[in-house]
């Protein structure tokens, strides 16, 4: 009677070897998307029986856009390239002359000055994402603006380069501590009071 021939082994080993190349492959050749976020100090925490502070309705500076990505500033229609024009003239109109800085028109119906001036941000449920995010950097680029306006006079520098520099972990702690002072003096200058009011289902 003929023998029967044993099956043949598998080299475990090359099998190996394969999956731990295919492992590699797929290691450097996927993309592994992040999510990134918006850059903001949250407010201090207030007791909760603590009387919320009176705001006149003249320093608060109102911009919502609807479902089809129109703005709708203090109750007009505006395009997207007059909106930081227009956030930069209320943040220093500075109404009550207490501003030294500023170079506003002092508009009586507009903002105090830059310690009271608040923007409120309100979108549609239905904006697109990339509309929101691109009125949010003009919002933040007003204020990035003046910012860097008097960081020039004080400093000849750019405000968002040094608040760049002093963020950045690597820089040595002899340079941050001497950019501390400096960023908190510009952010004090123009605080950045951008509020999000409650999404809008309309």
């Amino acid at each position: 009677m003929a023998r029967r021939k044993a099956a043949p082994e598998v080299n475990a080993g090359s099998m190996a070897d394969i999956a731990f190349l295919l492992l590699i492959f797929f290691l450097v050749t996927t993309t592994i998307e992040t999510d990134a976020g918006l850059d903001r100090m949250l407010p201090p925490f207030e007791p909760p029986n603590e009387e919320p502070p009176i705001i006149k309705q003249k320093n608060i500076f109102t911009v919502n856009i609807n479902k089809n990505g129109q703005l709708l500033v203090e109750d007009n229609l505006m395009d997207l390239k007059d909106l930081r024009g227009a956030a930069t003239a209320f943040l220093e109109n500075n109404a009550d002359g207490t501003c030294t800085y500023c170079k506003g028109k002092k508009d009586p119906a507009s903002s105090d000055n830059p310690s009271k001036a608040i923007i409120s941000l309100k979108n549609d449920r239905e904006t697109k994402y990339s509309t929101y995010i691109t009125v949010q950097n003009e919002l933040v680029g007003a204020y990035n603006d003046l910012r860097n306006r008097e960081a020039q006079k004080l400093y000849n520098r750019d405000f968002t380069k040094m608040e760049a520099e002093y963020l950045n972990p690597e820089t040595p702690s002899a340079v941050r501590d001497d950019l501390k002072d400096k960023v908190k003096r510009i952010q004090d200058m123009f605080p950045q009071k951008l509020s999000e009011a409650e999404t809008s289902t309309n």
